[in-house]
């Protein structure tokens, strides 16, 4: 708690006054949608105690304070991972400094591997559920009762409504489904993308899943968005890397950039 404090009296003597109404976290090949922003101020991560470093390709490292289309925004310009460090609450600080300075809902995105024909790379799938296969928790060693967080609805029926309609809004496909997370940093095997199929699995990645716990024990509602970028392994016969993550996130930039401006219009 002491670091969530300083962050806040950072950010307070960064940019006074400033209430940001929305929260958004974006994903590996997601930075140009900051270009959107009427961007007031922005702070590096390693301004911010607790904030976590950044050490992925596609990943800047900011907190970015702005505006879109009326409403106040605070950007994170990438995230960490459990990959990284081994560490599932790695995004702890982060999530409880953005619900302390106001956010009253967050957006997050990544990248994922699609096991869905239909939904090719260059695609946008809404994520309506997950599947946990890591078997940890950003809770793990957290106090009181308020860690047994119920996860039915994680993914706000409300917000998630709101960005179908700005799919419909601007005549964008908006693939739905649900979202398993996998460890990383490896790729998944083909026996296990046939598992987590058989399973309900509609996309993979290596994300997202603990940010989501971590915003259910804080109380903020969250919509997420997965960027499809490859076909998962045993799929195609394109050799999947992160090299081709960047790729297709970047072609799909411009679909996202619509579905994000009209949805936060609307909140």
């Amino acid at each position: 708690m002491c670091q969530v404090k300083e962050c806040v009296e950072i950010i307070s003597r960064h940019i006074k006054n400033f209430k940001p109404k929305v929260g958004l976290i974006l994903g590996s090949g997601l930075g140009q949608f900051s270009d959107n922003i009427i961007t007031k101020s922005s702070l590096n991560f390693t301004d911010l105690p607790g904030f976590p470093v950044a050490g992925v390709g596609g990943h800047a490292g900011k907190l970015l304070f702005g505006e879109i289309k009326g409403t106040n925004v605070v950007v994170m310009q990438g995230r960490a991972h459990y990959y990284e460090h081994g560490q599932a609450d790695i995004m702890s600080v982060a999530l409880q400094v953005l619900s302390a300075i106001g956010c009253k809902s967050l957006v997050l995105t990544n990248a994922a591997g699609s096991t869905v024909k239909d939904s090719s790379p260059g695609s946008v799938m809404l994520i309506t559920d997950h599947i946990n296969m890591t078997g940890v928790s950003p809770l793990f060693g957290a106090d009181g009762n308020e860690r047994f967080v119920n996860m039915v609805d994680a993914y706000d029926p409300k917000l998630s409504d709101d960005m179908r309609s700005a799919a419909r809004a601007n005549k964008i496909n908006l693939h739905e489904g649900v979202y398993a997370w996998f460890s990383g940093p490896q790729f998944e095997t083909p026996a296990e993308i046939r598992a987590v199929k058989s399973l309900g699995a509609d996309a993979v990645g290596m994300s997202t899943v603990p940010e989501v716990i971590l915003a259910r024990h804080q109380g903020i509602p969250i919509c997420a968005l997965s960027v499809i970028t490859n076909y998962a392994a045993g799929m195609s016969e394109t050799d999947i890397s992160h090299e081709q993550t960047i790729a297709f996130a970047s072609k799909a930039a411009d679909t996202v950039e619509k579905l994000l401006n009209t949805y936060i219009e609307s909140q």
